[in-house]
C-alpha cells in the first residue's frame, strides 16, 4: 500500500468539532477519532493525587503558563491512559485537544506538530505504552522532539506518555555493575546514563501502584452500582476473578463486570491497556 498522495488526502481537521484523532503514518494522516471513551475524572479510584497533578499540570498548560511533559508510569490497568482519557473529556471545552501516536511512529512527531502549531487550541501528543527494547535507536528522536532540537517546540504542543518502565527501556544488572565511586560521588555507566537521560526529558513523573484489596472491591462496587444481589457472593467472585487474572485492577474490576452483567457504560474505572 502506498502513502496517500497530495490530492487524496482528506480535508484538514477542523479542531473546533473535533477533540481527539490519531496519526495513521501509512497514510501520514491525521484521523478524527469518532467514539470517545465517556470516562471522566469522578470515577477513577485511588489515584486522587496523581489526578490533582495531572489536571494541576494541564491546566496550566490551558492558561499559557509553563508546564511539564509528563510520564505516567507503573503497573499495569491501575488507571494511567484512562486518566488522561478522562483528562480530555474534562478539559475539551476549554480548548484542549489530542492525538494519539503509536511508539513506533515517533518519528513522525516533528510532522504532526507542523500540522497543529498555528492552531489555537493547546494539544496533547498522547503515546500510550511507550517503551524501547535494546538497541532500539527510535527514543533518541524522542529525546530531540522533546528538548533536544535547534528548534524549540511550539507553545500549544505537550507530551504525554504512559508506560510500565519508570525509564522506559530495559535495566540490566550489568549496567548496574558498570558504575563506578570517583572520589564521594557515584558515576553511572553510560549505559546507565543514557536511559536516565531520556525519562528525564519529562518534567512530571508519577507514578501508578497496585491497588490494595479494599481499594478493588471499592472499584467493583462502583462498577456493580445497581446491583441487587448478594454483595459479599459478589465481593467472593470478584476476588477468585482478580485472582486468576494474575491481580486486582480497575481493568481486572471492569472485565468482571463484563463478565457477570455486560459492558460498562463508561468502559470501566481504570480500564486503560498500560
Amino acid at each position: 500500500m502506498t502513502r496517500t498522495q497530495a490530492g487524496d488526502r482528506p480535508p484538514p481537521i477542523d479542531w473546533h468539532t473535533t477533540v481527539a484523532a490519531i496519526w495513521r503514518s501509512r497514510q501520514e494522516v491525521l484521523r478524527p477519532v469518532r467514539r470517545i471513551a465517556p470516562l471522566h475524572l469522578d470515577d477513577l479510584l485511588g489515584i486522587e493525587d496523581q489526578k490533582a497533578a495531572l489536571l494541576r499540570n494541564t491546566e496550566r498548560f490551558l492558561a499559557d503558563l509553563p508546564a511539564n511533559h509528563a510520564l505516567l508510569w507503573g503497573a499495569r490497568g491501575t488507571g494511567k491512559s484512562s486518566l488522561v482519557k478522562a483528562l480530555l473529556n474534562h478539559l475539551a471545552p476549554r480548548g484542549l485537544r489530542l492525538i494519539e501516536v503509536d511508539r513506533a511512529d515517533l518519528v513522525d512527531l516533528p510532522d504532526i506538530v507542523d500540522l497543529i502549531c498555528a492552531e489555537p487550541f493547546r494539544f496533547l501528543v498522547f503515546c500510550d505504552d511507550l517503551s524501547f527494547e535494546t538497541g532500539d535507536p527510535s527514543y533518541k528522536a524522542l529525546k530531540t522532539i522533546l528538548e533536544g532540537s535547534i528548534e524549540l517546540p511550539p507553545d500549544n504542543v505537550l507530551f504525554y506518555a504512559t508506560s510500565n518502565r519508570r525509564h522506559l527501556m530495559p535495566e540490566a544488572m550489568e549496567d548496574n555493575l558498570q558504575a563506578r565511586v570517583v572520589g564521594t560521588e557515584l558515576h553511572h555507566a553510560e549505559a546507565v546514563e543514557e536511559k536516565i537521560a531520556l525519562s528525564d526529558r519529562f518534567g512530571l513523573w508519577l507514578s501508578f501502584h497496585p491497588i490494595d484489596q479494599d481499594l478493588y472491591l471499592r472499584m467493583v462496587d462502583a462498577c456493580f452500582g445497581d446491583w441487587s444481589g448478594d454483595r459479599a457472593e459478589l465481593h467472593r467472585q470478584a476476588l477468585r476473578f482478580a485472582l486468576l487474572r494474575g491481580g486486582r485492577s480497575g481493568r481486572a474490576a471492569a472485565q468482571f463486570h463484563r463478565q457477570m452483567v455486560g459492558p460498562v457504560d463508561d468502559e470501566a474505572l481504570m480500564g486503560d491497556r498500560g
